[in-house]
């Protein structure tokens, strides 16, 4: 193997490096990332604080409505 080609060849080597080093970096960076995300039942949890808050919601308009019609029963009289 020549100069040329030996310095051909660790030019390559270090542009490899360099590349593997960023990659590892972005890893490590998307593994910090993904341990910072809520679990799966954390998730369900709030799945099932939403239904009971659509559950009171629902009621609390059934309760409106039925208040405006009373209401309006009474103004009417």
């Amino acid at each position: 193997m020549s100069t040329d080609d030996t310095s051909y060849v660790s030019v390559l080597l270090e542009e490899i490096r360099d590349q593997n080093k960023a990659v590892l970096e972005a890893v490590g960076d998307i593994k910090q990332k993904v341990d910072t995300l809520p679990t799966r039942d954390e998730c369900n949890e709030v799945k099932q604080d939403i239904k009971v808050i659509k559950a009171a919601v629902t009621d609390l308009s059934k309760g409106q409505r039925d208040l405006d019609r009373r209401l309006t029963q009474v103004e009417n009289s």
